[in-house]
């Protein structure tokens, strides 16, 4: 049994960071697993318990967050550092070459590579990785195009996976009644409010269909307050200010799902698409991008619908599960199904334990 540290510094609370907390409560009822965040940061805040280490990450000085991050594997008997932002690849390499014990490092690869890393400073970084677990084939595939083979660590792939959710319906009534949703065809987004997540294309289309009894609940916190009054700006103009609710962030993810007639996955090349097996598994259907990880997660038509991000094949999409409520039925059964075979959060994490293990 391995003493495992979760690390991530980073300051959102995205799918990547919501899998740094699964992994961590996960991990810590098999064995000792301690969590290291940035003070303050959406993670460190998510997490009410006090069994925590905070660093604070230094662009410029990066030796020093990596000598207290040594510090603490050594105290800890810290055998893995399992980490999963990008940004934070230094600190974790320098930290394990200022510790006193033999740690192994394993990356969770979260994002696309797209260049070579065959320079010098790529070279050293990468050489000192024990391991990278890829979320999707995709990411693998990329790994092993731009990783030199003589440095390249070893790569694994294992999905990300969630749980059938315990939904709280008397929660799912209070918001429905909350938001005055009644009877109406709700369209949902789930997601930080920035740009590359399509918000802007969801209004595109309620605009369009404006005629029809639908709404859009819009799920998640403004990383971007500019692009967000953009967003206000454009449902003024285009009279839907009565089609279009916020909710801000919430930790009640599965009951707005609920919500939902249809979730849309919009971003322009999204690398897996946590809130897609979400939608899934509370049997909620999907329409998403067709690319990236939407690909490797949907079967088009059969238990989901991808469109190929315009606007008007999305009003497209939208409007055939507004008609058809047989082919709504058809996509969420066959989607259970695929979720409770393909993508089960206990069996991904059982996987990745068990080759963090081994590492």
């Amino acid at each position: 049994m391995k003493n495992i540290l979760e690390l991530c510094l980073a300051d959102g609370l995205g799918g990547l960071e919501m899998f740094v907390a699964t992994c961590y409560e996960d991990f810590s009822k098999k064995n000792t697993c301690k969590l290291v965040v940035s003070p303050d940061s959406k993670l460190d805040n998510y997490f009410d318990n006090e069994d925590k280490f905070h660093i604070k990450r230094n662009k410029f000085f990066p030796i020093f967050p990596a000598l207290k991050l040594a510090k603490y594997i050594d105290q800890n008997e810290i055998d893995i550092v399992h980490f999963h932002w990008t940004k934070d690849i230094l600190t974790a390499v320098l930290a394990k070459l200022l510790s006193k014990r033999k740690t192994k490092l394993v990356q969770s690869r979260h994002m696309r590579m797209t260049r070579f890393k065959d320079d010098f400073y790529h070279k050293w970084l990468y050489r000192n990785i024990d391991m990278m677990h890829a979320v999707t084939l995709e990411v693998k595939t990329e790994l092993e195009k731009f990783i030199p083979e003589g440095i390249r660590p070893k790569i694994e792939m294992i999905y990300l996976g969630t749980d059938i959710p315990e939904v709280d319906e008397q929660k799912v009534q209070q918001l429905r009644a909350k938001y005055a949703l009644q009877d109406k065809f709700v369209v949902g987004i789930i997601g930080r409010i920035e740009e590359p997540k399509g918000q802007w294309m969801v209004l595109e289309v309620i605009e369009k269909l404006k005629e029809l009894d639908i709404v859009v609940l819009i799920v998640g916190s403004a990383m971007d307050e500019q692009y967000l009054a953009k967003l206000k700006q454009y449902i003024i103009e285009a009279d839907i200010e009565d089609k279009v609710i916020f909710s801000g962030f919430t930790k009640d993810v599965a009951e707005h799902l609920k919500l939902f007639d249809v979730n849309i996955l919009a971003t322009e090349h999204e690398t897996f698409g946590l809130v897609v097996i979400e939608a899934m598994a509370n049997k909620i259907p999907v329409i998403a991008t067709k690319k990236g990880g939407p690909l490797e997660i949907i079967t088009d038509g059969e238990d989901g619908l991808l469109f190929n991000r315009t606007v008007d094949d999305l009003v497209e999409k939208i409007n055939l599960l507004y008609s058809n409520k047989e082919l709504k039925k058809l996509l969420v059964t066959k989607a259970f199904e695929k979720v409770r075979t393909t993508f089960d959060r206990a069996i991904q994490l059982e996987k990745l334990y068990r080759i963090l293990s081994e590492s």
